[in-house]
């Protein structure tokens, strides 16, 4: 990368981690040019406004959440095995994003009711996209015969959104030491409600 370039993904890295504490909202150019020890000026330079770059921040996330997440987990065979490992690398990032913070989550608490937001269009986008990956994957696991012929794709996704955010309340919020325990638990148990007798 060219030096601007990599001081562009600098900044862009520094700012992905205030995010992730701070939230969104947060994430101010002063502080982002205290972090990286850079003029207001020079951080502006890369970045047209505060909203480009929260827009850009959560388009950062969303690709590290893809490299993370979802590509890994293509790997594995169709129906189940790939589900699970979605599943299971999503609940990981999770347990992780307790200490840290999650861009999708606080994202969603302070733009639900901004219509019209740059940055909330940007966080819907993303969300979605992954909301998709996860109701195709769903729907091969019971073409293949690993789900019940009956699930219905949208509610097994809310329960297992349902899973998620739970541990974000009690692990992050509430502190609570059996939430990493139970939403494993729940994970299992949501699962195994939907398999086939076959499997």
């Amino acid at each position: 990368m060219r030096k601007g370039e990599q001081t562009r993904a600098a900044i862009l890295d520094a700012a992905l981690d205030l995010a992730s504490r701070d939230g969104l909202e947060g994430l101010t150019i002063g502080l982002l040019a205290e972090r990286m020890q850079m003029s207001k000026s020079g951080v502006f330079a890369h970045f047209g406004s505060r909203e480009d770059l929260q827009v850009e921040v959560v388009r950062e996330y969303h690709h590290r959440f893809e490299e993370e997440v979802f590509f890994p987990s293509l790997r594995e065979p169709r129906g189940l095995p790939r589900l699970r490992a979605m599943l299971s690398r999503w609940i990981e990032k999770r347990i992780h994003e307790v200490t840290t913070g999650c861009i999708y989550i606080s994202g969603a608490v302070e733009y639900d009711d901004r219509a019209g937001s740059q940055v909330r269009e940007q966080l819907v986008a993303s969300v979605t996209t992954w909301r998709a990956a996860l109701m195709r994957a769903i729907s091969q696991a019971i073409e293949e015969g690993h789900l019940r012929k009956d699930t219905d794709p949208a509610l097994m996704l809310f329960e297992l959104y349902s899973v998620t955010l739970g541990l974000h309340h009690d692990g992050r919020f509430l502190h609570l030491p059996d939430a990493v325990e139970h939403t494993w638990a729940a994970f299992e148990k949501l699962i195994v409600s939907y398999q086939s007798v076959s499997h």
